[in-house]
């Protein structure tokens, strides 16, 4: 299994950085820009993100509209309005706030919906970020001929395009950047699904069966079931 370089989040002078609408910033959101390691700046209003000594090495920025929404859509919109230094904009929004997205969708370039999953919004992140930085490589999880794109979410095997759910993308992520290693269903609910899922452990088997069912039956023997434990990708330590 192989990993390709991810883009670098340059440091000291050249430092990018994430300005995030709010003040205060909500706590799962800050705990996964952190996590993602991110470097942000709270900022209320379009002048503060002006007169930051770093201004020219905005990456993007996150504007949280569910507490504060009018508010919000103005820093959006005069971020929009400066045509000098585009900035890319994520917007964080609850499911009631839909309706009126489309009305707006020339201030914002991504979008997600609140309550987040951790791994959803740092994959939409990283990809707002990876535009600013151009053409390089996007990061890549490779085992033998499955190929997983982490920053687009597609995922191929031998050169056969998978349809995949969100979750059994995540799944198969996790388990693909840890071939060899035996996962309880426990574990692997608390590792992919977050501990705040209260669903049992046959999600895991469900899960583990569909992706089964689209490798095709020659790439199935990919997840192993080790009995009364748990599963394994890939081959063993002791397999190789």
């Amino acid at each position: 299994m192989t990993v390709s370089e991810p883009r670098e989040r340059p440091d000291a002078g050249g430092r990018r950085w994430i300005a995030v609408f709010g003040d205060p910033v909500a706590p799962d959101l800050a705990r996964t820009l952190d996590l993602g390691g991110y470097t942000w700046k709270s900022v209320v209003n379009e002048h503060e993100l002006a007169e930051m000594d770093h201004s020219e090495a905005w990456s993007g920025a996150v504007v949280d509209c569910t507490n504060d929404p009018e508010r919000a859509w103005v820093f959006a919109r005069a971020i929009a309005r400066d045509q000098s230094s585009p900035l890319p904009v994520l917007v964080l929004l609850s499911g009631g706030q839909l309706a009126d997205l489309s009305l707006r969708d020339e201030l914002f370039d991504d979008f997600c919906i609140t309550p987040f999953h951790p791994a959803e919004l740092e994959a939409r992140l990283a990809h707002l970020v990876w535009q600013v930085g151009g053409g390089t490589q996007p990061e890549t999880i490779q085992y033998d001929d499955l190929t997983l794109n982490v920053e687009t979410y597609q995922a191929t095997i031998a050169g056969r395009p998978l349809d995949l759910t969100y979750m059994e993308y995540e799944l198969l992520k996790f388990l693909a950047q840890n071939p060899g290693k035996v996962f309880t269903r426990e574990m692997l609910l608390s590792r992919v699904w977050g501990y705040e899922y209260y669903g049992g452990a046959r999600t895991v088997d469900v899960h583990i069966r569909r992706l089964r069912a689209k490798f095709g039956e020659e790439r199935a023997g990919l997840i192993h079931t080790v009995r009364s434990v748990g599963y394994r990708f890939g081959q063993s330590r002791w397999g190789r």
